[in-house]
């Protein structure tokens, strides 16, 4: 027996919600756990979008089967060839051998490329649709959201959005999966920090998407991570919209390492003097406790950003050095930045960071701050500008 997840009259939520996995990629913490979204289309024809991570729940084929009963599975439409959403599909081709497999040029080179050769290949391209009786189905090429082979699938009949992993976020969907039948307060944040972590690199593809989505009559988004949205479109798109253009709000990221606490106490005076100055929004990072996912969240969030590190074999501090290896290849535009350093015998940490300062090419506010051994009056000085300099810089945007 299983649980009745329907969305319309036909179409079915088949998806598997992981509470198991801690590291999203091997990457990302789940606290929250994740879903992997699949979908069937009921009709006279019959089409699965896309399947799950192999091994996630061994009764996703029977479920398959429960909504199919003892009609044929048509068609497997592939939105997004990750692992997490094509691990099933050797499996589901075992039980139904003669289903047709509908992607583009692209999906099937990685799909033959993990699977081999396979037949029953239907090629699509942008634009190209595909009836099914009641539904007709229109194919949205949304390449780099967040792989080069994804796309998108508008429901013209009932305007449903199967947008791959376009729009979606960390958590599981726990009871329901609807946005109005649950309280979604929680993946606003697990959103941002998706989109920061999965696909913040690809801003300029995210916009050319949503263009291409613009004036659709979408009232169901069905993404294959979090909830089916319904009453939150708007609110969805812009969310993605914003951290596509790198927008952000006006606020500071303090992310610093510290192996005895000096570096630290230069993070807690430019702290001090930002709120002094008015800036409300400080978060304050220290690398080797949070996790670098929760840190580029913030990144996203705001637009000022002051990284500081001591001088560790010659080098930035490790973790703020993978760090910032982090954020260079997200490719983020319009932050401004500061950063400031400390050494005990030979200072390194600052001259390396005005390496990362020229490669991110984010404004570069203030002077840097670097610190001999320990606290001074001229260091709580300099802390005080640099913070007084961003806060300046950010007040210039209000």
């Amino acid at each position: 027996m299983y649980c009745n997840q329907q969305i319309t009259d036909t179409l079915f939520w088949t998806g598997v919600n992981d509470r198991r996995k801690q590291l999203f990629e091997n990457l990302w913490p789940l606290p929250g756990g994740v879903s992997y979204n699949s979908f069937l289309i009921r009709d006279q024809k019959c089409a699965l979008m896309d399947t799950v991570e192999a091994g996630s729940d061994r009764g996703y084929l029977d479920w398959i089967g429960s909504v199919l009963g003892d009609r044929p599975l048509d068609y497997l439409i592939i939105h997004h060839m990750e692992l997490d959403h094509s691990g099933e599909i050797e499996n589901l081709l075992q039980r139904y051998p003669d289903v047709k497999i509908v992607g583009n040029v692209k999906t099937f080179k990685v799909l033959c490329g993990y699977l081999g050769q396979l037949p029953n290949l239907v090629e699509v391209k942008d634009g190209d649709t595909l009836d099914l009786g009641h539904h007709r189905l229109k194919f949205i090429f949304t390449p780099w959201v967040h792989w080069p082979e994804t796309m998108m699938t508008f429901d013209e009949t009932d305007g449903i959005l199967f947008s791959g992993d376009g729009f979606g976020c960390f958590g599981t969907v726990d009871g329901g999966f609807l946005d109005t039948r649950i309280n979604v307060d929680k993946y606003w944040g697990e959103m941002v920090r998706y989109y920061s972590n999965i696909v913040g690199k690809y801003g300029s593809p995210v916009q050319k998407a949503l263009q291409k989505l613009g004036g659709l009559p979408i009232t169901t988004i069905c993404s294959t991570h979090g909830p089916v949205w319904t009453e939150n479109i708007s609110r969805v798109i812009g969310i993605y919209d914003r951290l596509s253009r790198y927008d952000a709000d006006e606020g500071v990221v303090i992310v610093y390492g510290s192996m005895y606490g000096n570096t630290e106490q230069m993070a807690e005076a430019i702290a001090a003097e930002l709120s002094a100055q008015g800036i409300r929004n400080i978060v304050m990072h220290n690398v080797t406790k949070s996790h670098p996912s929760y840190i580029l969240a913030d990144i996203f969030r705001y637009k000022g950003l002051i990284v500081g590190s001591p001088t560790y074999s010659n080098q930035i501090f490790p973790e703020v050095e993978s760090l910032l290896s982090k954020i260079l290849v997200r490719e983020l535009k319009g932050r401004y930045l500061g950063y400031f350093g400390s050494f005990t015998w030979a200072g390194a940490a600052v001259k390396r960071m005005a390496e990362f300062a020229e490669k991110s090419k984010f404004e570069l506010v203030g002077d840097p701050v670097e610190m001999k051994q320990a606290m001074q009056d001229i260091t709580y000085t300099q802390c005080e500008n640099l913070a007084r300099a961003m806060a300046d810089r950010l007040k210039k945007d209000r």
